[in-house]
């Protein structure tokens, strides 16, 4: 795996791969990378942005639902959910369009 970032920005779009199945197991999210064979765990947060990312969606248009459903700061939200979908990207899970590789 590249050490390099993939570089983004609010109007990028993000959306699930094919290459995976996930289940909801209660506050929780647990998917399977399908060539791979490696499971990931996402936290209640992670879960939220993994439902969004069913279909489509601009990164910006979900960080807008994250800031209507939870009391964080902006500038952290950006920061973490920046960081949840490179790791997210990195393993195979999320496809991101308009990203570059930095």
């Amino acid at each position: 795996m590249s050490s390099r970032s993939l570089i983004f920005d609010s109007s990028s779009t993000v959306v699930a791969a094919p290459d995976q199945v996930s289940c909801d197991i209660g506050s929780q999210m647990a998917i399977l990378h399908l060539k791979s064979g490696i499971y990931y765990g996402l936290d209640a947060v992670g879960t939220r942005v993994w439902e969004l990312v069913q279909e489509p969606r601009r990164l910006g248009d979900i960080e807008h639902v994250l800031l209507s459903e939870y009391e964080v700061e902006r500038g952290r939200l950006a920061v973490e959910l920046r960081d949840l979908c490179q790791t997210l990207a990195k393993a195979g899970l999320i496809e991101i369009s308009d990203a570059t590789r930095g």
